[in-house]
């Protein structure tokens, strides 16, 4: 029908302009950003799940950085204690020594002034090692307890169920009793009068042997847990590549048919514009029944 008042031709070129213009945008929106949603209109459920597969990425990444900081506090912690081991070794050779007859009163008392010395030294060790500014060790007294003297819960995962606990405070507390135990000078000022080797060296061999036993213990739980650590980071790892491949499949832009889309948008407008300019001259045509 001819109608000077409704052009239903040039409506229905304007509407189909309309959404090819829409369309265009959206693809052009696409390349120009790489990402296939570029808000919830786009695709509101695909937002809902990448937004919560970017938040749990994001908490796997942190978990990753608390494995590897939570590893290196247990690896301060065991270097220490391998010190420790090392001179209450040498403190038992020097009481192995002390109590053979060949040792005279003199020998003793200058073994004795080692062992003294490495007795200072392992409470030193014990009451001044530290991570990140903190007490790490601690001599069991209380006011200097570590991070060890306590149980400690290390947070493993993206949510508030992943998460370790790690306990040797009773072993610590086992280890420190042996110290004091087995020298006068396991304190915070130098002893006098000290008798380990000169007077009870045969009973001070077996003293050691159990502190050293103790501080196997503490070693061995602590690099049980570094190990789990490191495990846990491995498979956070893993997890947190996977997710975040899936996040790019639903947010990425594939540019392959995207481009396509923009190409064929273009020719639709192009098309649409030109037959706009068509119906836009049929209002002539009703003129020229006028005539």
């Amino acid at each position: 029908m001819l109608s000077l008042h409704t052009n239903a031709a040039s409506l229905s070129a304007q509407n189909s302009i309309s959404n090819t213009q829409s369309k265009l945008s959206t693809s052009m929106t696409r390349l120009s950003t790489g990402f296939r949603i570029n808000s919830a209109m786009d695709d509101a459920a695909g937002l809902q799940i990448a937004t919560r597969l970017k938040a749990q990425t994001s908490g796997m990444t942190v978990a990753m950085n608390n494995t590897q900081n939570s590893t290196s506090l247990l690896q301060t912690a065991e270097g220490a204690f391998a010190e420790v081991t090392n001179m209450l070794v040498r403190m038992k050779d020097l009481a192995t020594q002390a109590s053979d007859a060949s040792s005279t009163a003199n020998d003793k008392t200058a073994m004795q002034a080692e062992y003294n010395a490495l007795g200072q030294e392992l409470y030193n060790v014990m009451t001044n090692t530290t991570f990140g500014g903190t007490k790490l060790l601690g001599d069991g007294s209380g006011a200097a307890k570590g991070t060890l003297s306590t149980s400690m819960t290390f947070q493993i995962g993206a949510s508030s169920t992943e998460k370790m606990s790690f306990d040797v405070s009773g072993n610590l507390s086992t280890l420190n009793t042996a110290l004091s135990g087995l020298s006068a000078n396991f304190s915070s000022g130098a002893s006098t009068g000290a008798t380990e080797l000169t007077a009870t060296a045969n009973a001070t061999i077996g003293l050691l042997a159990t502190a050293i036993d103790s501080v196997s213990t503490v070693r061995s739980a602590l690099g049980a847990t570094a190990n789990r650590l490191d495990h846990v980071n491995t498979n956070l790892s893993n997890i947190a590549t996977n997710t975040k491949a899936a996040t790019g499949r639903i947010m990425d832009t594939d540019f392959a048919t995207e481009s396509s889309n923009m190409t064929s948008s273009q020719m639709l407008l192009q098309a649409g514009t030109a037959m706009l300019k068509q119906s836009n001259s049929m209002s002539s045509m009703v003129m020229s029944l006028l005539q």
